[in-house]
């Protein structure tokens, strides 16, 4: 047929300006399985269906023949480059080499810089899908002394030791509640510090040793060097011993996480240690101040107590800073009514001071109220939980020309993740204004590890990310809090369903009855579509997992009453709940 005019330009615009593109027909069985398979990989494509173009169609593929000698479709493109019909574009996927560069000019097509939860993703996503990738990891110790191997905070010094340790809490309340079902429990129970911390730590070396066998599956270099980048595309490493050398790649993804803060007193790093330490402690820590109220704060002063542990918590102001008040609130009460932490409010240590030395030891703490009045206690064991700080100081960020937060030295990005230099993105608690949540961090990590491939353009829904406080009472809870639902929708259209709740669990064991706690937070101007959803209880991360995907669909109040609960269950509050604050109706639990 007669040439098309600028179908060849047309074709090539095309090519450049989409990832994956493949040249099929609707009426091709090989298409069809093609992009069944691509669909089923989650990779994004930009498919043109010659059949349906008519005389166009047919001189595209005219066009194609002459220019990749392929007659046939499908006829694939991967980032310009072409691989293909059907059996040698799926040989290629069968083999994870799709999307291998065909031209490599540095080390690495993708440097991984931290070895956490976010990183490893990253890296492995990368690597699955045919690219060379190193993933350095290199852990400072903490001013105690402290490290730990491959995983990050999550695996090593946060999410995972202390849900164990949690746990571990939780079953010495169910020894109390087991005598009132009938249990015969001779002497007194007493708990094993070092037996906990050694199971614990058991654990966690297994799941590094777990991390470090899957980077060598997924063919990812694993350096366990310290990264400073030197330039936009390359790296100074320095090894344990003090060794150096270079290293340089086509794109990095900083994935470096946070440090904990401390004050700048007297005798803080020289005598207190923060959650990088507790977690591993080789002795039982004894009375303990625990200053903050952050979630960490609270988490590690439930456990010890729960342990039976002497737990203090010293709070400068209000408890769970950005969390709905009203559940923060509840959850300090509960700690300081019903398990009987202490709490010391509004005060902030000034200075601590050495006692005695030892395994623990004992210390003076000096702190401030707000009115001028001074405190003084001794402790054996002090932890600070004041906040964390991107560890980025010697990352040499500023010779690779990334911007960063000054106050909370965080990268700053965009929302794919890229900083201010093209090739070089930030994913997880480093990166600025996004949540500092492991599943968050590796849902980024994988997303981005597939869009600097070019396998998908799908970018991190940093909206309704469902979490849960492990305090004694757990905390969870998905969406807005009161108060950020009446600022963004005003607190003319706000309503909250809200109830006690008491668990069939505890009335034999007689614990409190209107401690539990649940509400549901709505938009009256939006057909009563549950924005907020917080729950106080038992069990609080798994109910509020599975409510959280109601509010990624979008469900109304009318949604949660349609649904049947389980019975017996704290869950099925939600599905029953039916009074609103604004009636001053009393919510107080009345069992079954």
């Amino acid at each position: 047929m007669a040439p098309v005019p600028g179908l060849g330009d047309e074709i090539t615009q095309v090519i450049a300006d989409n990832d994956v593109v493949v040249f099929s027909k609707t009426s091709c069985p090989f298409c069809v399985n093609l992009k069944k398979a691509f669909k089923a990989k989650r990779i994004d494509f930009h498919a043109i269906e010659l059949d349906a173009l008519g005389e166009k169609g047919v001189a595209i593929q005219e066009e194609l023949a002459a220019r990749t000698g392929q007659k046939t479709v499908p006829n694939v493109f991967i980032r310009g480059s072409h691989k293909g019909g059907a059996d040698a574009t799926l040989e290629l996927l069968k083999e994870g080499t799709l999307f291998t560069p065909p031209k490599r000019a540095h080390d690495y097509d993708l440097v991984v810089i931290g070895g956490g939860s976010g990183g490893l993703s990253c890296a492995k996503e990368a690597a699955n899908l045919g690219w060379k990738v190193a993933c350095c990891d290199f852990v400072k110790p903490s001013p105690p002394g402290t490290t730990w191997g491959l995983g990050g905070t999550c695996v090593n010094v946060g999410c995972i030791p202390k849900k164990l340790m949690h746990q571990a809490s939780l079953l010495g309340e169910s020894i109390h509640d087991a005598q009132q079902y009938g249990w015969n429990l001779e002497g007194q129970a007493t708990h094993d510090w070092l037996k906990l911390v050694d199971s614990v730590q058991g654990h966690v070396k297994s799941l590094n040793w777990g991390y470090k066998v899957q980077l060598r599956e997924k063919k990812v270099t694993y350096l366990n060097e310290l990264a400073k980048f030197t330039s936009s595309d390359k790296l100074e490493l320095t090894n344990k011993k003090g060794a150096k050398r270079e290293i340089t790649a086509s794109n990095f993804v900083v994935a470096v996480g946070l440090r904990p803060n401390y004050p700048d007193i007297p005798g803080a790093k020289e005598f207190a240690i923060t959650s990088d330490d507790i977690f591993s402690l080789s002795y039982n820590p004894g009375k303990t101040l625990l200053v903050g109220a952050s979630y960490i704060s609270l988490e590690c002063a439930g456990f010890l107590k729960g342990l039976g542990i002497n737990a203090t918590i010293m709070v400068r102001s209000i408890l769970l800073r950005g969390f709905d008040q009203q559940m923060a609130d509840k959850v300090g009460q509960y700690m300081e009514q019903v398990a009987g932490i202490d709490f010391i409010r509004p005060c902030v240590p000034t200075k601590i001071e050495q006692l005695e030395p030892g395994s623990p030891g004992k210390l003076r703490v000096y702190g401030k109220y707000d009115d001028g009045t001074e405190y003084t206690d001794d402790f054996n064991t002090v932890v600070f939980a004041i906040g964390r700080t991107a560890d980025t100081d010697q990352l040499g960020l500023e010779a690779a020309g990334v911007k960063t937060d000054p106050r909370s030295k965080k990268i700053l990005a965009d929302d794919a993740e890229k900083s201010n230099v093209d090739n070089i993105y930030a994913i997880g608690d480093v990166l600025e204004g996004r949540p500092e949540l492991t599943p968050v961090a590796i849902q980024a990590g994988k997303l981005l590890a597939r869009r600097i491939v070019g396998s998908s353009k799908a970018k991190t829904d940093y909206g309704l990310i469902p979490t849960t406080v492990f305090t004694p009472l757990e905390y969870g809870l998905c969406g807005l809090s009161e108060e950020e639902a009446i600022a963004k929708f005003g607190e003319e259209s706000i309503e909250v369903y809200h109830s006690n709740v008491w668990p069939l669990e505890w009335t034999v064991a007689h614990r409190s009855e209107n401690s539990c706690y649940a509400k549901l937070i709505v938009n009256t101007n939006d057909d009563e579509r549950v924005v907020g959803f917080h729950y106080l209880g038992p069990n609080a991360g798994e109910i509020t997992q599975a409510f959280a995907g109601m509010l990624k669909l979008k469900a109304t109040k009318a949604d949660f009453e349609n649904l049947i609960g389980i019975h017996p269950t704290v869950a099925e509050i939600f599905t029953t709940m039916n009074i609103t604050k604004s009636s001053g109706m009393d919510v107080s639990a009345t069992g079954c």
